[in-house]
């Protein structure tokens, strides 16, 4: 992982315009933090503090050591529904010290660079993984709306109104931001009956301290959290490097995947000595950051930063922060985060594209795991490829001038999938006392391929029939001088010889 200072500074050092925006949009996540953060602490079965405290840290910390510029961090929901069982097992202890060991498999994953697992999520994945994720968005913010009185629907309504209208008039200041204050302030001066963020749960009073877990250090408390700290490195890796290639689409700009698995690491290591719980990338709040002109690294220290201000400073007033505010914000994230062309994309795009997309949005919104919805698009992804190329495939058959000699020319991709094809191509009666398969236009990819070859060639011979094999080209003829059982290859370079 190479360092460049100035790329790096220029990653903070926007100046200008471009600095106030990322301060900005800072503060709007930083308000928009506060009850996902403790929504998912109470997913977990832990303190506010507990996850208030973690986005803070990890916000604060990835800014400095991430690879996304722009990008925000925090505790997540992701991380939060898989450490539900250990916090009620064991305490709250083990899940600071399985943090610590999260983040240290992160940091390792990095180093490997496990970060190139990307390569194989296709565009339809993607995509559907970020209309999951808008779904679900929209879907968490139901409860809020759901019996409750005219002045939420009203407060809502006027936030959607304000985050839409002003951007019209101007876009000076974020509308989210001032979407967050006007209703706030109505709130302060009207008291209308509406949930605040006070009601969500108890906000802490002071600055978390640093401390290490209260756990004994014996192999059968490795034992305990190595599960659960895999599990969590894997699904906050996968949910911060798909958010990362989105916020890279949405800015037009690249990132590093490497850097950015360590810096996820490094950030719930942090989070975890100051009294958090592991969190990883979010797509919801980085639209936010980006919609509202956060591209920097800025943007995301001011959000944790701000957040930490808030807590300790402003406590009782951000408790009075109506959720109807915070609702209007999350389905405007919602509705930018819905890809709105894949709808009809549906009747253009290849039907396996669609299948694929549509899969993982089901899988994900029904399970409300994302793991498995990509697991399962890269899946299906994988089997629709593997189907498409083995099609890809030909034997050709033709005689010598005399009749003595019967010549397959075989074109195309010899793998696990198209070795029936393959075999097939060869089950007829054949009557020249030789056969030359020629494989120049073909390229064996497995053993599966290789074993296919080596049964033809044997059942020929038993019938009587000189064989040979030529055309390998360099990769095949390895393959088949370690693996076949028929006649070596005797390839140095280039094609054997006709």
């Amino acid at each position: 992982m190479t360092f460049h200072f100035a790329a790096y500074r220029r990653q903070w050092f926007t100046g200008g315009t471009a600095a106030r925006r990322d301060i900005l949009a800072g503060i709007v996540v930083a308000l928009a933090l506060i009850p996902e953060a403790i929504g998912f602490s109470l997913i977990s079965g832990v303190d506010p503090r507990v996850g208030l405290y973690a986005s803070v840290a990890i916000a604060m910390t990835i800014a400095l050591i991430g690879g996304r510029p722009g990008m925000i961090s925090a505790a997540t929901a992701a991380v939060a529904v898989v450490v539900g069982p250990l916090v009620r097992e064991h305490g709250v202890e083990y899940l600071f010290a399985a943090t610590i060991l999260m983040g240290v498999i992160q940091i390792a994953a990095g180093l490997l660079r496990l970060d190139l697992v990307m390569q194989f999520v296709s565009r339809s994945v993607i995509t559907g993984f970020v209309n999951a994720l808008a779904i679900l968005i929209f879907l968490a913010q139901l409860p809020q709306l759901i019996g409750v009185g005219w002045e939420t629907y009203a407060m809502v309504a006027a936030g959607l109104a304000i985050i839409y209208g002003l951007p019209r008039i101007t876009t000076a200041v974020p509308s989210p931001l001032v979407a967050i204050l006007v209703l706030s302030a109505i709130s302060l001066s009207a008291a209308p009956p509406v949930q605040m963020v006070g009601d969500m749960g108890k906000l802490p009073e002071g600055l978390p301290s640093l401390a290490l877990p209260h756990v004994p250090l014996t192999l059968e408390t490795l034992r305990i959290l190595f599960p659960y700290a895999l599990t969590m490195a894997a699904v906050g890796l996968l949910e911060s490097l798909l958010t990362a290639q989105i916020v890279d689409d949405m800015t037009d700009s690249d990132s590093d995947k490497r850097v950015e698995c360590a810096g996820q690491g490094g950030a719930n290591i942090v989070a975890a000595l100051f009294g958090g719980m592991g969190g990883c990338a979010m797509i919801g709040q980085s639209v936010i950051n980006v919609t509202s002109g956060g591209r920097g690294r800025l943007s995301t220290f001011v959000a944790g930063a701000f957040l930490l201000f808030l807590l300790a400073v402003l406590g009782p007033y951000v408790g009075r922060v109506p959720m109807p505010a915070l609702v209007a914000v999350m389905i405007m994230v919602s509705i930018g985060t819905f890809s709105w062309n894949s709808i009809p994309n549906l009747r253009r795009h290849p039907l396996p594209s669609s299948v694929v997309m549509l899969t993982t949005v089901i899988v994900v919104v029904a399970t409300r795991d994302l793991s498995l919805g990509v697991l399962a698009g890269v899946l299906l992804s994988g089997i629709f490829f593997a189907g498409k190329v083995q099609r890809l495939f030909a034997v050709e058959r033709s005689l010598s001038d005399d009749g003595a000699r019967a010549i397959y020319w075989v074109s195309g991709e010899i793998f696990f999938a198209s070795v029936d094809r393959f075999t097939r191509a060869f089950q007829v009666e054949e009557r020249a006392p030789a056969v030359r398969i020629d494989v120049s236009a073909a390229h064996f990819w497995d053993i599966s391929g290789v074993g296919a070859l080596d049964k033809i060639v044997a059942r020929l011979r038993r019938e009587g029939r000189a064989v040979d094999v030529v055309g390998y080209n360099r990769a095949s003829a390895d393959l088949v001088d370690r693996f076949a059982l028929h006649d070596k290859t005797g390839v140095e370079m280039g094609l054997a010889p006709h």
